[in-house]
């Protein structure tokens, strides 16, 4: 099963074919993409055909004809290899991650990532009251077995420890929030995704950031500015 075959890019696929085929007995029971973007999922049909085997999403239109969306709770047996789907939106309103429960190993996409914090792209259905629950599934996963679970993200190296990365998670995006709601009662302005009050809780919340990161941060805070608007 390979998940996330990765951009349309010749080079890459043949790599990844050769990883799953093996020396050529192997075979391929399915592709599956954990969301949307184009470096996880763009060159997953090209890979799918080269492989004869379907694609599997949560977005229909990325998912192979005659196959069903993933849903949450829906477990998929590939040739014996048991992945259970968990829906965790947030980052993109169609993100899943992969529960392997009898390895407990969970594949996270782009939820949660080897290094650093995961963006919530609100043009692609990000959304921060999603995001702080689907952390809350993955805590609970995390936290129903004697051993850690293992977390392996979509970039990034290996979490050895899932549900203390998700915790550390949670913790900074509840502290962020509540930076930008302290900044909207210091500048006196409402809880709005307008261009003046995303700009001017950026310049509070993130006085010092670097302008190769100032995207990021104020994506980060229109979505956070959004929540706070629906709360």
């Amino acid at each position: 099963m390979v998940v996330d075959p990765g951009p349309d890019d010749d080079p890459h696929l043949t790599r990844v074919a050769e990883a799953a085929l093996g020396d050529g007995r192997g075979w391929v029971a399915a592709v599956v993409v954990t969301h949307r973007h184009a470096d996880h999922a763009e060159g997953a049909a090209r890979f799918a055909e080269d492989v004869r085997a379907p694609v599997r999403s949560a977005l229909r239109e990325l998912g192979s004809p005659h196959t069903t969306p993933l849903h949450d709770g829906e477990t998929i047996d590939a040739d014996g290899l048991l992945v259970e789907v968990i829906a965790t939106p947030g980052h993109t309103s169609d993100s899943v991650s992969l529960h392997l429960r009898r390895e407990r190993v969970v594949l996270t996409g782009d939820t949660v990532l080897g290094t650093g914090s995961t963006v919530l792209m609100e043009r692609d259905g990000g959304d921060l009251g999603d995001y702080l629950m689907s952390l809350d599934r993955l805590a609970a996963v995390s936290h129903d077995t004697e051993t850690s679970v293992v977390g392996l993200p979509g970039h990034g190296p290996v979490i050895e420890d899932l549900g203390a990365r998700v915790a550390v998670y949670r913790a900074h995006r509840v502290e962020r929030l509540e930076a930008v709601r302290a900044a909207l009662l210091d500048l006196g302005l409402p809880a709005a995704t307008d261009d003046t009050v995303v700009r001017a809780v950026v310049e509070r919340v993130y006085p010092d950031v670097d302008v190769s990161l100032l995207p990021a941060a104020t994506q980060s805070v229109r979505v956070q500015l959004a929540h706070l608007a629906r709360s």
